[in-house]
């Protein structure tokens, strides 16, 4: 028998310090990667589906190749990330749309669905912020202090995808993890010091089993909302991050229309009618404007092809 039928393909759920953990048929096997990797700046993620030899006794394993990626974020360094669950407090502290915005475009552009999760909607109401993001064809789910509702639902949609949970300090984030999964043990009352903040804190990315073949994912860059930092968009292609403007493609009045000042803008007109939220249409002007300051090298750098 070759050393090549030996090959099993598994999926990474840790990567660090230049191990690799690779999950297969439920055995966790403990591997390396192979020289090329390096020698190529190729860097094995967790989330990547690999193909790699098994070694002995789960141990001293090697990563041969990876598979296509669907995506790959740089900080949370994790890939094939399917849906993304963004959870927002009504109050204290109040949402900033602005940075919702930027989370759901990167998301959108990186093709991972983004949910929003509703917190402390006994203490506020929250109906019209859910409106503003249900208008623009998102999943919007609500949750009390009192009684977490959806739990199933969010269970039942991690099924046999990969998902992480975004939110800022005081969201509920922990509270609504410990609800769903409490083996994990989320710390609530430590202010994102293990997760998030110096140069010195770990930035490594682990995957849980969340059961139905998913897997939640344990990124620290999450935990501060890291991500719009680190993904740059090309003024070009903001609009296709902006789903509810795709009804309007193709119907302004100039080819290559910017949707920000021109004449016969589809997108504005429906802005102006309501049909399109103001503070949605705000946040894109403002990352266009962001978008049009982008240099040479950096759309260079983030229009790289994905590693394989």
């Amino acid at each position: 028998m070759t050393q090549r039928l030996e090959t099993k393909t598994g999926r990474i759920v840790k990567a660090i310090a230049g191990f690799y953990y690779c999950m297969a048929d439920g055995v966790l096997y403990e591997c390396r990667g192979r020289g090329a990797f390096r020698k190529n700046e190729i860097t094995p993620l967790a989330g990547d589906l690999v193909e790699f030899f098994p070694g002995e006794e789960q141990k001293g394993g090697t990563v041969t190749a990876i598979l296509p990626r669907k995506n790959e974020l740089v900080r949370p360094p994790v890939a094939n990330l399917d849906q993304l669950f963004l959870v927002i407090s009504i109050c204290d502290p109040v949402p900033n749309m602005q940075v919702i915005d930027k989370m759901i475009t990167v998301c959108e552009y990186k093709h991972i669905e983004p949910v929003l999760i509703v917190t402390k909607i006994d203490l506020a109401d929250a109906s019209s912020f859910c409106r503003v993001y249900e208008q623009a064809g998102f999943q919007v789910l609500s949750l009390s202090n009192e009684e977490p509702q959806h739990l199933d639902t969010i269970r039942q949609m991690m099924a046999g995808k990969i998902s992480a949970f975004a939110g800022n300090t005081g969201v509920g984030k922990s509270s609504l993890l410990n609800n769903l999964f409490p083996s994990l043990c989320v710390d609530t009352g430590e202010i994102s010091q293990k997760l998030g903040r110096g140069r010195h804190t770990t930035r490594h990315v682990t995957l849980y089993d969340a059961g139905g073949g998913g897997f939640i994912a344990d990124t620290p860059g999450f935990g501060t909302m890291e991500i719009g930092q680190y993904e740059l968009i090309r003024k070009e292609e903001l609009a296709g991050c902006f789903r509810e403007f795709s009804p309007y493609e193709g119907a302004c009045r100039f080819v290559g229309c910017s949707h920000t000042a021109e004449k016969g803008c589809a997108v504005r007109e429906a802005v102006a009618d309501g049909v399109i939220d103001k503070h949605r249409y705000e946040s894109y002007c403002a990352f266009y404007e962001q978008a049009k300051q982008l240099k040479d090298w950096e759309i260079k750098k983030m229009k790289k092809p994905l590693r394989r």
